[in-house]
């Protein structure tokens, strides 16, 4: 993996359409969790596939939840902490999904 990129942007959710205000580390949508593949490294940008990656899975590891998110598009898969806006109850209900 290759360095990480601080890239401070505002963005509108593609899948909820909530707008959101980056701060450099902001990788997915505090409201629905979803996340689009716009990466190769973290904060590059140098993703050309652009697909909306769906939140499938949410671990508990060293008392912090990661969140894996899949892209609809091409199928990558990539692993991000949750953070302390992000929706709690959104959260709970993927880790309580079958």
């Amino acid at each position: 993996m290759g360095n990480f990129t601080r890239t401070i942007e505002d963005f509108v959710c593609g899948h909820c359409g909530a707008k959101v205000e980056g701060n450099g580390y902001t990788n997915h949508c505090p409201i629905c969790l979803w996340s689009k593949h716009v990466d190769i490294n973290p904060g590059d940008r140098a993703e050309t596939c652009g697909g909306m990656m769906k939140p499938v899975a949410v671990k508990l590891d060293h008392g912090e939840y990661i969140l894996t998110h899949r892209c609809e598009i091409c199928g990558a898969t990539k692993r991000n902490k949750t953070v302390k806006p992000d929706n709690f109850d959104a959260i709970i209900s993927l880790a309580n999904a079958p």
